[in-house]
């Protein structure tokens, strides 16, 4: 795999794409337990590779997860992100039965996510060098 200082080409494109992820449970109950990280991680490594994403980093809480993510351009994050949340949901429910037992249906995940890019300059830094381009005459 990629290291996430590292540049990855496509077969016409040069790219270096970083997507912070948040998942959150539902109801933001305090579900998730740190045995269960492990297998969380697991699931998650299978399904980025699944995208030939990478992921880089993996932690959470009792009640949420935050992934980084390395993605080729060709990638949804929309799809993406359905994936890891229904995969993990389904799987992490028959490998921790306990998980299904506390929730009135079976959805693990709220609905809901939040996703920013990350890694490179800061924009203000990018918005400076757009501007000072030189504009033909």
């Amino acid at each position: 795999m990629s290291k996430t200082n590292e540049y990855r080409t496509g077969r016409h494109c040069v790219f270096k794409l970083h997507c912070h992820l948040v998942f959150v449970t539902k109801y933001r109950y305090s579900v998730l337990e740190g045995y269960m990280f492990p297998v969380l991680k697991s699931l998650f490594e299978k399904v980025c590779a699944d995208f030939e994403t990478d992921l880089v980093e993996f932690n959470g809480e009792s009640d949420h997860v935050h992934l980084l993510i390395n993605y080729p351009p060709k990638v949804a994050l929309s799809k993406l992100v359905n994936s890891l949340k229904g995969v993990s949901s389904r799987r992490l429910k028959l490998h921790h039965p306990e998980v299904a037992n506390r929730y009135y249906k079976s959805a693990l995940w709220s609905p809901s996510y939040f996703a920013a890019s990350c890694g490179g300059a800061p924009i203000e830094i990018i918005k400076q060098y757009v501007q000072q381009q030189r504009t033909p005459h």
